[in-house]
Order: structure tokens, then C-alpha cells, then sequence
């Protein structure tokens, strides 16, 4: 089984220098290669890598074209049984490949493969993009094991598992060759955020399974390219999301969804208003009328059977803000 652990960098110098080492040491095992695709940089992360690590292959992108883009356009280029697909702001940790590599082995039918991914900055914590394993509500909003919303729950082990998931984080995310090929790869219209949920839910759509493997551990430190508070992540996040709600809701739900949606949203941009953070709510109408203007294109995007079970909490926003539901156990 040949993977290959591939890293998509733009002006990524500082994170490749501080992040890299961890990759090259735990990764040295056979049939294992380490890729950089390197979108169209214009810093000297390339040159860095050329004088450091010369065994690390490069491959370079024409132009920028975001994480989606950025991936489809690199892995025509790289032979191998898995992707790994990584983050250039992950450290990752003694044995972190073995457990992988041993659910792909035992598991021909798994496609999609995540591990833990705790902060960075507190490695006590879960991070914010994927945690212990990724799902979704009935509207569409993503939530994980140890992280919903923005409260994310202390590591004590609880989830140190390997159960069957939803979606997994794009951060550090495994997927058979063969899968990604027959699914097209990441949809280029979403540029970045949210599109590796759609390639999960396109996965899941053709019966493929997709696990968490919680003995797997790395440290992600999120919002290294795009901040936290940035508006331009508030506004790919919430058209993203609609793009795959369009995408793969069954149809006899999805005008009601969509719908709902909406609103959902429109109280999100009063939220960041209350919370004077105007920029936000600017964000999200500037997402809706650019959702609007690609719809019939999303549309067009459907494809065959749309699985109905995709959700198993109705709507975790009302979980959260009106139950008071902060932990995935309390759901």
C-alpha cells in the first residue's frame, strides 16, 4: 500500500519550516512518500524546501486556486493507493501513519480515514476543524465529537475509539486514490472551507465508509492561512454550505432545507450584529446572493442516489443555544 503524505502550501515558509521536521521524522516508513504542492507561491517556501529536505518531491501548481483546486490540480501528478492529505500548520506524533494505515488494511470498504486532531496551542483541547470525527444536522450545519460550535471539550481520552463518521476534517484527511478519482475530487467552485464535507457526503451517497481512528493523534493549529474572525471565512463557510446542502439533500426535502436554512442564517448575521461584528453579517447577505447566483449550477451538480439518513441530531443549533447542549455526549 503506497500513500503519500501531501502537504498544499502558499507562502508557507515559516509554517513548513516549523512544521515539517515533525512530518519527515514520523513518516519515515516504507512506501511512503512526502509531497508538497505548492500553489503558485510567491515566497521562497519552495527554495526552502529544495535546500532542506530534497527527498520531499514538489509539486507546483499553476495558480492559486485554493484548497479544492489546489489538491485536484497536485494529485493528478502523485501515484499512490492513499492520499494524505495534511495541513502545512499540523505537527504530527510518534506512530501517527501505523493505525491508518492498519484500519485501510483491515477495512477494504473504508474510503475516508480522519485521526485526532487536538490545538496546537493547548494540546489538552480538541481543535476546532474536525476534532474527533465530523457530522452534520438536518440544515446543515457541521459539528464533531469534542467540538460544537465554538466550545471545544477537553481530551481525556473519551474518544480515543475508531467509529464510523460523517465527514472527515480536511486538515489531515486520508482517502483511497481510487475514491477520490471516481468522486472527481473536491468541488473547485467552493476555492476553500467546507468542500471536504461535501466529497464525504458525495462519498456516503455512494455507500462508502468513512471512520475516525481515535488512537491516530495530530496537532493542528487552524487559522494559519484564513483567521478565525476573518469575514472572508464567514462568507466561504455559509455559501459553501448551502453549495452542499443544494448538492446532496434528498430531493423531496430540499426546498423546505434550504429554506430554513436561510432564516437560520439570518439570525446568524443578527447574532454577529448584537456582537457588533457588522463585517460578518455583510459576509453572510454577500454569501446568499453569491449562493443565489450559482444555484442552478449546484444543482446541475446532483448526482444519483441523495442519502436521507445523513443526520442524527435534527438541528444542533437548537441543541446548542436552546437546550444548552455544550458536549457531544449531551446530545
Amino acid at each position: 500500500m503506497k500513500i503519500a503524505i501531501v502537504i498544499l502550501n502558499w507562502n508557507g515558509k515559516k509554517l513548513l519550516e516549523k512544521f515539517i521536521p515533525s512530518i519527515v521524522e514520523q513518516s519515515n516508513l516504507p512506501n511512503v512518500e512526502i509531497v508538497v504542492a505548492d500553489n503558485a507561491s510567491t515566497d521562497d517556501s519552495v527554495r526552502f524546501i529544495q535546500e532542506n529536505y530534497p527527498t520531499i518531491r514538489i509539486v507546483s501548481n499553476k495558480i492559486n486556486g485554493g484548497y479544492a483546486k489546489g489538491y485536484n490540480d497536485a494529485l493528478q501528478n502523485i501515484d499512490a493507493d492513499i492520499y494524505g492529505l495534511v495541513n502545512s500548520d499540523i505537527e504530527v506524533t510518534e506512530g501517527w501513519l501505523s493505525p491508518i494505515i492498519s484500519t485501510f488494511k483491515k477495512e477494504p470498504k473504508t474510503a475516508i480515514i480522519q485521526p485526532k486532531i487536538l490545538d496546537y496551542k493547548n494540546k489538552s483541547k480538541f481543535e476546532y476543524a474536525g476534532a474527533a470525527g465530523g457530522f452534520i444536522d438536518k440544515y446543515g450545519y457541521p459539528y464533531c465529537r469534542g467540538r460544537i460550535f465554538s466550545d471545544l471539550e477537553t481530551d481525556y481520552k473519551q474518544y480515543d475509539d475508531i467509529i464510523d463518521i460523517f465527514w472527515a476534517s480536511g486538515a489531515c484527511f486520508f482517502i483511497r486514490s481510487k475514491v477520490f478519482n471516481e468522486l472527481q475530487g473536491f468541488d473547485e467552485d467552493y476555492f476553500a472551507h467546507q468542500e471536504e464535507i461535501d466529497l464525504c457526503w458525495r462519498a456516503k451517497n455512494l455507500q462508502k465508509n468513512i471512520k475516525y481512528v481515535g488512537s491516530s493523534t495530530v496537532y493542528h493549529v487552524g487559522g494559519a492561512t484564513l483567521k478565525e474572525e476573518s469575514p472572508r471565512k464567514t462568507f466561504l463557510n455559509f455559501r459553501n454550505s448551502l453549495f452542499t446542502l443544494v448538492k446532496n439533500t434528498p430531493k423531496n426535502n430540499l426546498f423546505l432545507i434550504i429554506f430554513s436554512r436561510l432564516l437560520l442564517d439570518g439570525i446568524a448575521g443578527v447574532k454577529f450584529l448584537a456582537e457588533l461584528k457588522p463585517k460578518h453579517t455583510i459576509a453572510i447577505i454577500k454569501a446568499h446572493f453569491n449562493f443565489y447566483s450559482y444555484l442552478t449550477k449546484m444543482a446541475g451538480k446532483r448526482r444519483g442516489f441523495q442519502k436521507s439518513d445523513y443526520y442524527t441530531v435534527r438541528s444542533i443549533v437548537w441543541k446548542y443555544y436552546i437546550e444548552r447542549k455544550k458536549t457531544f455526549k449531551d446530545l
